[in-house]
């Protein structure tokens, strides 16, 4: 293998689960070229990665299918013996099947992957990690069948977050894109009384959770509780965690990023559940979640709200907690 491209141009979770496959293919063709194509926003989180020759970005918001022929057009010039796409939805189908590629690889839940040269199982729901479901298509070639994920801060990230990085502190990244899996605003703050009242707590997100974060501080009335949303970049929140002496996290993207790191992390599990596959997969690592609802899980991913309207599955009880 000369060339090798891999595509996953989904959340930020989902680049962040594409980096075992990036090490592997790495450790399997220490010779070959391996590029990979992210949306826009998630090239960041690739920087600095040693196993990687180019990081290539998909720009779905201004005129996509002019973005499309573009990257079809320089993937074909790239010449790649293989193309991994690990993305699920059309638009990346398409740019596999058009990159002239000699081997395409997927799963068969793309809409196109009857073009490809071999498919691929993606099965929700049986206990099997998305690392393992995405490193199932280079297992031929001799992969491991589950690899950490690995995220790769700088020494400016490092130097960025070093202020912070003293004595004990906890993380906690209270935010989420879907309601129903994002633990409620009181539960953070009840969590927050239930540490240690002389360690720091830092509240990670981006921008726009900077109010949420707020209004959690002001309400839990912890003097060191300290607002980071917003201005720390992807790589020195991960930076950041790997040094706490435990993360808090919903089922969502920093709970990717501390099993990035090796992070101490606990993740809160509302209305999905670990078996889905996206649970976290640092050596000290715990979930926490309501059990037997009959409601529970009500879909793969979160809602907008409770189709019960009582959202029983974020009562979770905080009596066992690692801290």
């Amino acid at each position: 293998m000369n060339r090798i491209l891999i595509i996953q141009t989904a959340f930020l979770g989902d680049v962040i689960l594409a980096t075992p496959v990036i090490s592997e293919l790495s450790r399997l063709f220490p010779e070959a070229e391996i590029d990979i194509l992210v949306k826009k926003g998630n090239e960041s989180l690739l920087l600095n990665n040693p196993h990687l020759n180019s990081a290539y970005v998909f720009d779905k918001s201004n005129s996509k299918w002019k973005a499309m022929l573009s990257l079809i057009k320089q993937f074909r010039k790239r010449e790649y013996d293989l193309v991994l796409n690990l993305h699920r939805f059309g638009s990346s189908g398409i740019i596999a099947i058009l990159s002239k590629a000699k081997k395409k690889y997927g799963f068969k839940k793309n809409p196109f992957s009857f073009l490809y040269s071999k498919r691929f199982e993606h099965k929700i729901g049986d206990g099997t990690h998305e690392v393992a479901r995405n490193l199932s298509m280079i297992r031929e070639f001799g992969a491991k069948q589950l690899v950490q994920p690995s995220l790769f801060p700088s020494g400016s990230d490092a130097k960025a977050v070093q202020p912070y990085v003293k004595g004990d502190y906890f993380c906690m990244a209270p935010a989420s894109v879907w309601f129903t899996k994002q633990l409620p605003q009181e539960k953070w703050i009840e969590l927050i009384g239930s540490l240690d009242s002389e360690s720091t707590i830092y509240l990670l997100g981006g921008p726009d959770d900077s109010e949420l974060c707020e209004r959690i501080i002001a309400q839990s009335e912890n003097a060191n509780a300290v607002n980071l949303a917003g201005k720390l970049s992807l790589l020195q929140s991960a930076h950041l965690m790997k040094y706490a002496k435990r993360s808090y996290v919903n089922d969502s993207g920093p709970l990717h990023l501390a099993s990035s790191v090796n992070a101490r992390v606990t993740a809160f599990f509302c209305s999905t559940i670990p078996t889905f596959g996206f649970g976290p997969l640092s050596e000290d690592s715990n979930v926490l979640e309501v059990s037997n609802l009959d409601c529970r899980p009500c879909g793969i991913h979160g809602h907008k709200e409770c189709p019960k309207e009582h959202f029983n599955c974020a009562k979770i009880d905080f009596g066992n907690k690692s801290n």
